[in-house]
């Protein structure tokens, strides 16, 4: 893509969705670290199936680890690899109220040394809870930005940089939601929906999917 297809690009989703938000349910910065912790290899719908039994039980640190390891492993069982992300989050707690005054850390450094949290929950927290126009690329982003040629990379932290360098500066606070958000409704692994793509004449994908044919 060009600097100027980039910028259309970015134009049509804004117009389609100007104030794009995570489908992950929270209320505070700390329910949004719980939520992304318990996401990896789960769906947002699954996390916030666990996320409406928990957080009623726990809402800060304190209270998790007052909740203990099995009380919290029973609230977050439908989730895979609970047992593994109960320990991390409990970790996690222990680490804020310590060394955090109970508080959800505002640098990425800070964030990257919670049990269980990598770059990619560090940035989402640093974009959602604080404002910061951080690309957290997951397997949506990675997907949309190297089908599409936005931002081609080998590796999430390649696709990462490139979108910084190459999202213009008045997308990038929602630029990452957006894509998410293509990519999980759009722009799928499997089938892409190109046939209904407000941005497909944008896209560099040569193999774009038809629209199915009308059965009678």
């Amino acid at each position: 893509m060009t600097p100027a297809q980039i910028e259309r690009f970015f134009a049509i989703l804004q117009a389609a969705n100007p104030h794009p938000e995570t489908e992950l349910e929270y209320g505070s910065a700390f329910e949004l670290l719980v939520a992304v912790l318990l996401s990896a290899q789960a769906t947002d719908a699954g996390v916030n199936k666990a996320t409406r039994i928990l957080f009623p039980l726990a809402r800060t640190p304190q209270q998790m680890l007052d909740l203990g390891l099995e009380r919290l492993e029973a609230a977050i069982k439908t989730i895979g690899l609970y047992h593994s992300k109960a320990r991390h989050l409990l970790q996690t707690c222990r680490i804020l109220m310590d060394e955090h005054g109970g508080q959800v850390p505002r640098t990425r450094a800070a964030l990257e040394a919670l049990p269980g949290v990598g770059r990619k929950t560090a940035n989402v927290v640093l974009n959602v809870a604080f404002g910061e126009p951080t690309m957290a690329v997951d397997t949506h982003i990675f997907r949309v930005s190297n089908r599409t040629g936005l931002a081609p990379g080998k590796t999430p932290l390649a696709v990462e940089q490139k979108l910084l360098e190459r999202v213009p500066p008045h997308y990038l606070l929602h630029a990452h939601h957006w894509l998410i958000l293509h990519g999980r409704y759009v722009c799928q692994a499997r089938k892409p929906r190109c046939w209904e793509c407000a941005v497909a004449h944008l896209c560099d994908w040569p193999d774009k999917t038809p629209a199915p044919s009308k059965t009678t």
